[in-house]
């Protein structure tokens, strides 16, 4: 099967099992995070089929929606990538993307093992924060239930992964948490570029939301 069938049934496959979802984690987030990573991509010397299919099959089974089991995604991944006959090495390369890929709190490292990995991470990372970012922190929270925001609940900078998924905090201190700290973590330039003006954005916002919240506006 020629690449771009491949790439275009993965899609479609991705589309039908994640459009209607309402956390932020839905078709249109991988349709973004597939859109970046190709404009990423085209700067770096990366297999562009690997970065495609691990950019779209990347939160096919997201551990946040699967009782915390980070083997699910790559395991759903691989299932679809066997079923539609990519080559071996392929499944593996994407697998091990999705495997490395997540955010894992503030003081767990989660470096990419090959350049298209850096570039997938880049992508999924740009779509967590600037205006999407807001809207989808906002959307997950309310997804989960989680307080808006409470001055009595101060941030936790998780240290493990396992603290971060116990994590039940209030959605405005998930900005310093997790999607502040994102900039700083990009690993291309093109990405960091993209990551300067959505950050400076989040941090107006946040500015705007205190004072308000205050009564100063």
């Amino acid at each position: 099967m020629p690449d771009d069938e491949i790439v275009q049934r993965t899609a479609s496959h991705v589309r039908s099992l994640l459009s209607g979802d309402g956390s932020g984690h839905d078709w249109w987030h991988i349709f973004r995070v597939w859109t970046i990573a190709k404009r990423i991509g085209a700067e770096e010397p990366v297999d562009m089929v690997v970065v495609e299919l691990a950019a779209l099959l990347h939160d096919i089974a997201d551990w946040k929606f699967h009782n915390g089991d980070e083997k699910e995604g790559p395991r759903k991944a691989r299932e679809w990538l066997h079923c539609i006959g990519v080559e071996e090495g392929i499944i593996d390369h994407v697998c091990t993307i999705i495997e490395e890929l997540s955010f894992k709190g503030a003081g767990t490292a989660t470096p990419m093992s090959t350049r298209e990995g850096m570039v997938v991470q880049d992508a999924d990372r740009l779509d967590a924060i600037g205006a999407i970012g807001i809207a989808r922190a906002f959307a997950y929270g309310g997804f989960k239930q989680r307080i808006l925001y409470d001055p009595e609940i101060p941030p936790t900078l998780h240290q493990s992964f396992e603290e971060y998924k116990r994590s039940e905090g209030t959605t405005i201190n998930h900005f310093h948490e997790k999607l502040l700290l994102l900039k700083d973590r990009m690993n291309t330039a093109t990405a960091k570029g993209i990551a300067e003006e959505r950050h400076r954005f989040m941090e107006e916002y946040l500015r705007r939301f205190h004072e308000e919240w205050k009564g100063n506006r």
